[in-house]
């Protein structure tokens, strides 16, 4: 049975019960993340597909109540369950029960097939490498605040970069993150950092955008209750660092857990926390910059803020929200760079052509700058906004593909993938979704666009916003 079929049968299923895919998936054969598989490629053994469909077939609609409280719990009550995964955290926390406040940018099995399709953080990585050309930081470490660490890609290749341009000055990096399965991706990816950089801190946090730079939250409550975490590694190989840095996953799955903001709907923390990492062998160089609770000041030379908010919030939610907060943490001479989706490209013909007129991306750099500038008043009169010419500032990434994937007949992998990162990069909801995919034409308009543009490629535009040196 071809896997495009399966795919269509699991669909119908799962929308006609109402499970989510990753959970279809966990529950029939425990494996969250069969669906963005068989999408990318991957295939079903004949014992596999007979599991699935003896699950369809035995599976009643009374149990789908339990299948929610069980949901509810991994995200409300998280304390009462025993030792639950990261995983299953991690996807309670992005299924809000109030899908019209569904949170695109939690939806994981479209997020990590984008990721791994698609080159924007490393496209986006060498945009915000070439800021370090403009920086000149200050004793006694180069500052960073990554806005959104996602799963680590962009920030450790950046620290990359910042090594080859100051190999011998310590690093102070904090990265914001709320997603318990992004920050264990990242701590996969730094160990090497550690050993090619010693003399390196790195904070995470689940901290507000208001709160993280100064790694302190607002609420009385919420500072009263916050988990400060020290972790100093030992030994001198990114081998023992992994190993440490792996041993730290029970802790992140008892206490980085997210819940859904009644408000918003957004995931929000349930405890702020903050977790310190760096060499013990280097402690003596490195206290000057060690942070402390209650003592922590926010003046880096430069803060990432690629894609932190979502497309269609207004320019002043975005401003007011997570802009003018992260602007106000810049030191002296310090660079603030913005990076966010901007259409014009092969993936919005693909959504315009199942809903015309379709433009998510309505809120450019310009309006976004005014709007910061409004917010902040006269706080902002020593800072610098720039928008800089189409030429500088507005770049693309590309879907991975060969030549020959996009000529005559493509393949249904490529484009169950281009298809992903086409609503992903558009930030269609699922809701959205269900009557669309009940027919092939959504596959029709994602293979008329590849071969019309010989490829998938997106738009981003960056901004600058920067403090005048003293």
């Amino acid at each position: 049975m071809a896997v495009v079929e399966v795919l269509k049968e699991i669909g119908d299923f799962c929308r006609a019960t109402g499970l989510a895919e990753s959970t279809f998936g966990r529950l029939a054969v425990n494996d969250g993340k069969l669906m963005a598989r068989l999408r990318d490629g991957g295939s079903v053994t004949i014992d596999t597909l007979a599991r699935l469909r003896q699950f369809m077939t035995e599976y009643k609609p009374a149990e789908r109540g339990a299948v929610r409280v069980r949901g509810a719990n991994a995200r409300i009550g998280a304390a009462k369950l025993n030792a639950p995964s990261p995983a299953l955290a991690t996807q309670a926390a992005a299924e809000p029960d109030n899908s019209t406040n569904f949170r695109f940018f939690d939806n994981r099995q479209k997020y990590l097939l984008f990721v791994n399709t698609c080159s924007e953080k490393w496209v986006v990585a060498n945009r915000v490498a070439m800021e370090l050309n403009h920086i000149s930081p200050r004793p006694p470490a180069v500052r960073i605040f990554d806005a959104g660490v996602g799963d680590g890609t962009v920030l450790s290749r950046v620290l990359r970069a910042m090594h080859h341009k100051f190999p011998t000055m310590p690093f102070y990096t904090v990265g914001k993150e709320i997603s318990l399965e992004d920050v264990r991706l990242t701590l996969e990816k730094i160990p090497d950092r550690f050993y090619e950089h010693p003399a390196s801190v790195l904070v995470l946090t689940n901290l507000y955008y208001a709160e993280a730079p100064w790694l302190s939250p607002k609420s009385p409550a919420a500072a009263q209750s916050m988990i400060w975490k020290d972790v100093a590694l030992s030994g001198n190989s990114s081998h023992e660092f992994e190993e440490q840095l792996t041993d730290l996953q029970s802790f992140l799955a008892e206490n980085w857990r997210a819940k859904t903001s009644e408000k918003t709907g957004g995931s929000i923390y349930e405890r702020p926390i903050v977790l310190t990492i760096y060499r013990e062998d280097h402690r003596f160089l490195l206290d000057p910059i060690l942070p402390r609770p209650g003592r922590v000041t926010a003046d880096y030379d430069l803060i990432i803020a690629s894609q932190p908010y979502r497309a269609r919030a207004s320019a002043e939610f975005k401003a007011k929200r997570v802009i003018a907060p992260l602007a106000q943490a810049l030191g002296p001479g310090g660079r603030l760079i913005g990076i966010h989706s901007t259409g014009g490209d092969p993936g919005l013909q693909i959504v315009q052509k199942i809903w015309p007129g379709e433009n998510p991306f309505m809120v450019d750099r310009h309006a976004l700058l005014k709007a910061v500038k409004h917010e902040l008043g006269a706080s902002g009169r020593h800072l610098n906004f720039n928008a800089y010419s189409d030429a500088r500032s507005v770049f693309r990434y590309d879907m991975h593909t060969l030549p020959s994937e996009v000529r005559g007949s493509i393949g249904t992998s490529t484009l169950f993938a281009a298809w992903n990162a086409a609503i992903y990069v558009a930030q269609i909801e699922d809701q959205r979704l269900s009557e669309v995919v009940k027919n092939d034409l959504y596959l029709e308009a994602t293979q008329e666009a590849l071969q019309k543009n010989g490829g998938l490629w997106f738009n981003d535009e960056s901004y600058v916003i920067s403090r005048r040196a003293v």
